[in-house]
Parts: C-alpha cells; structure tokens; sequence
C-alpha cells in the first residue's frame, strides 16, 4: 500500500485552521511522510506547511457583510480550484466555512470532474437539518461531523456521514474547578469573537459590563483575548484606556487563571466551557440579520454547550439580552456561586464522544486517502 504524500486543507477562519492543525499532526503522527498544504493563516505558517492562500478577513458577520468579499472570495475559489484539478493531492480536507468550500467542492466535481477524494470536516448546517445543503455536501466530499446530532440527521437521509466523536474535545483539557474569588475581586477573560465586525458589535458592551462588575468588585482584573493581529488593533483601541486590562493573543493566554469568561458565541464558547472555564456566552448582529436566524434555526439556542446537552447548561445573552447589565448580572451570579455552574456543564465532554476521537478521525482520513 503507498502511503499518501500531500494532504491539502481549506479554512476560512481561525476555528478552522486550529481543527486542521489537530488532525494534520494525528494524520502525522501515523505518518510522518505527510506534506500539508493549505488556506490558513499563521498557524499554518508556524508549523510549518506550505500556505496556498492567506483567510485572514475572508469570514464575515452574516451575508450582508459578506457582500463585499464575494468577487475576492469567488476568484480565490476558482483559482484554488483550477490548481488543485491541475496537480491533484492525495487529500482535499475542506473545515467549516461553507460559503467557500461547499462551493469549492461543487467547482471541482461539476466543473473539472475531479476524482480525488474530497473529505468535508465539520459541514455546514449542523444544527439547521437542512436537506438540501446535507445532500449538496454528500454528492461531492465524504462528510466527516463532530456532532451526534448531524450525523443522526444525515443517516436520517440515507447520506453517507462519519462520526467518531469531537476531533477537538480530547485536546483540551480541563483544569480543577475553582472556588468563588473574594467579593471584591477575581480575573476575568473577555472574548468578543474573531471577526472585525463582531469585535466592533460586542467589544464595547463588554467595556461597559466589566465597569459596572467593577463597581461592587473594584478590584477585578481583566484580560481580553486578540484572535490574531487585526483583533489585538481593534480591542487596542477599544480597552486603552480601561485599568487592570491586559490584551492577550489567543484563547488560550486570555482564559488562564480566570475565574470566568463572557465569550462570543462560536467554537471559543466550547473551548472555553471543555477547559473548564465558567463562561457566558453572547451575540448581537443586526436585528435584519437576526430576524433571518430565527427563521432558520430550530433551536431555542445558538452556543455549541446548549445544543449538544440540549438545555441552557450555559448563560445564553443574544440580541436584546446581550446588555452591560444583564452581561454583569450573569457574571455576578457565577462568580457568587461558580459550583452551579461546573454542575450545570458536567456532561459536555462525555456527549462529544470518546476520548480518542481525533486519533480515529485522523486513521479514517488516512484510509480515505490510501484509497484512491
């Protein structure tokens, strides 16, 4: 059998590339003649692959804001899929960011007819049981979920779809719970997302709630997390001159040592709550935006805790709830009595499946790859 040589990945966003970097390193770990390749950003460049093309800013904050970037993000697609039609790798490992890799896919199966294997991990809509996007997944890659919940959906279709788990979970680890801090203190992280624009919408309420935090607690120290270089600018600016206020690059440095975190709904809530961290999740967009969710979602919840566990394990604050107030009410609770809190998520990481899911996602991409 002739081991596989070059594996190529497409992301969007930093979520994306910190799930590709994952499952590389397991592929690599069976294999260490592997060579990745991919759209990334700096993480990629760090560990050393060959970056196709650079994402940064290519996400954006709903398709209202995404109308600018169509044209850049089209020819992007339409070149990335012209090169890999031209020197096929053994792999096409497309994460998330489906308005570009759905699309990516469909470019190479419809127009180039393109035979390699494509593997789709974490594809889009895993929460809306959407036919139609699930049945444009599967005509073009193998999809690959980390969530019971879509891969129970696409066998409900008679999709094809592997589940091993949550590739990420196992790599995070939770640290020992934490008592209440002193009622006039504790360290708080602040996480308004990755995106500039959802920076812009939730940095400022943050300012806001840390203040009046502050006002019974005097004194709480802050730390904000800067997904990569563009955030730590704006946050910068937001926080300059707020005391006791550290910016942080990454999660990671943010979430160290905290007593809790309010943190932007996304990928960053699951890492925060699986690390043990008690977190607040929030989310504001526009109410355009907002009323076209709502009609899409089927779910009274949006955090990635509360749809797994199916509950409100977490403090959910979107749209009109997403206030300074209520966001330092909800912090205050926590940290009065942080024990409800670890009570109230203790069942995550055993829903996400078993603890060597990545190695299994890593051998199923091997196999897929082995097999053209």
């Amino acid at each position: 059998m002739i081991s596989p040589r070059r594996i190529f990945f497409s992301t969007g966003e930093p979520s994306g590339e910190l799930a590709a970097l994952a499952l590389g390193e397991a592929m690599r770990a069976a294999d260490p003649a592997l060579r990745f390749s991919g759209i990334g950003a700096e993480g990629m460049r760090a560990a050393g692959w060959d970056l196709y093309a650079d994402h940064t800013g290519w996400a954006s904050l709903g398709p209202l804001a995404a109308i600018p970037r169509i044209p850049k993000l089209l020819r992007e697609m339409w070149k990335c899929a012209r090169d890999l039609a031209a020197a096929p790798p053994d792999l096409v490992v497309l994460i998330d960011f489906g308005a570009f890799n759905v699309r990516l896919a469909k470019e190479l199966r419809d127009k180039y007819r393109y035979v390699g294997p494509i593997l789709y991990l974490f594809p889009p809509g895993a929460w809306l049981d959407d036919p139609g996007p699930a049945r444009a997944v599967a005509a073009r890659a193998l999809p690959l979920t980390g969530f019971a919940h879509q891969a129970e959906f696409y066998r409900s279709l008679h999709l094809p779809i592997a589940f091993f788990g949550h590739p990420l979970a196992p790599r995070i680890a939770a640290r020992p719970q934490r008592a209440a801090p002193p009622s006039d203190g504790g360290t708080l992280a602040l996480l308004p997302g990755s995106r500039g624009d959802e920076i812009a919408r939730l940095a400022p309420p943050l300012r806001e709630a840390l203040a009046l935090v502050r006002r019974t607690r005097p004194q709480v120290r802050a730390r904000v997390g800067a997904a990569d270089a563009t955030a730590r600018t704006i946050l910068e600016r937001v926080f300059r001159d707020v005391a006791e206020t550290e910016i942080c690059d990454g999660l990671q440095a943010a979430i160290r040592d905290v007593d809790a975190a309010w943190v932007a709904s996304g990928t960053a809530v699951l890492e925060t709550t699986l690390s043990n961290v008690p977190t607040i999740a929030l989310y504001a967009i526009t109410p355009l935006l907002a009323a076209h969710a709502r009609r899409l979602m089927r779910r009274p919840y949006i955090t990635l805790p509360n749809l797994i566990l199916d509950r409100e394990a977490i403090p959910e604050l979107l749209q009109e709830r997403a206030t300074p107030a209520e966001l330092a009410a909800a912090m205050e609770r926590i940290l009065r009595a942080p024990e409800e809190w670890y009570r109230s998520v203790g069942a995550l990481r055993d829903a996400l499946g078993p603890a060597d899911a990545l190695d299994r996602c890593a051998y199923y991409a091997l196999t897929v790859a082995r097999a053209r």
